[in-house]
């Protein structure tokens, strides 16, 4: 399980550059343009992953800026989430090669900022949906670039493991 989610860390930061590089085409309008996805713009959505990540990160090992809400602005620029991307999937990678097999049988407690109260989950189960999410709000993302009539993303784990991510195999 912990080779499958550090390729999975792999995947993610190879697909985030994916979304990133299509999205450079984009004027500053285009970027924010809210386009009716969950966090409206390509620029809400993929500064709402990057929260998110923040907020997993550190739950899971306690570093990190911690956004006070979902509604917060961490950059306003393509090029400024770009970079905040690029250090939390490195995080997100470094951390991972941290754990051994036994960590992630560990019970995680966290409180979400959008419930009051603990909830407790599997270590495993809690980095499986941190991974999850991204492809779910990726496909948004890729959603919200076609419906602007740029090019399709082929963003599947396979063509990543038969491109770039070839010493998963």
């Amino acid at each position: 399980m912990l080779k499958h989610f550090r390729m999975l860390a792999d995947y993610n930061r190879w697909a985030n550059v994916q979304v990133y590089n299509a999205a450079a085409d984009l004027s500053d309008a285009e970027f924010h343009e809210d386009r009716g996805a969950f966090f409206g713009s390509l620029h809400g959505t993929l500064n709402h992953l990057l929260i998110a990540d923040r907020l997993w990160m550190h739950r899971f090992n306690g570093t990190g800026g911690v956004p006070a809400s979902l509604e917060t602005v961490l950059h306003d620029t393509l090029k400024g989430l770009c970079s905040l991307r690029e250090a939390e999937d490195r995080n997100i990678i470094m951390w991972l090669e941290t754990l051994d097999a036994d960590a992630l049988a560990v019970d995680l407690t966290y409180t979400s900022i959008l419930r009051p109260g603990a909830i407790t989950v599997p270590l495993h189960a809690a980095v499986s949906h941190m991974f999850n999410h991204h492809t779910h709000h990726r496909g948004q993302c890729h959603t919200i670039l076609t419906s602007m009539g740029k090019p399709s993303l082929v963003l599947d784990l396979l063509n990543f493991l038969r491109s770039e991510g070839t010493r998963w195999m």
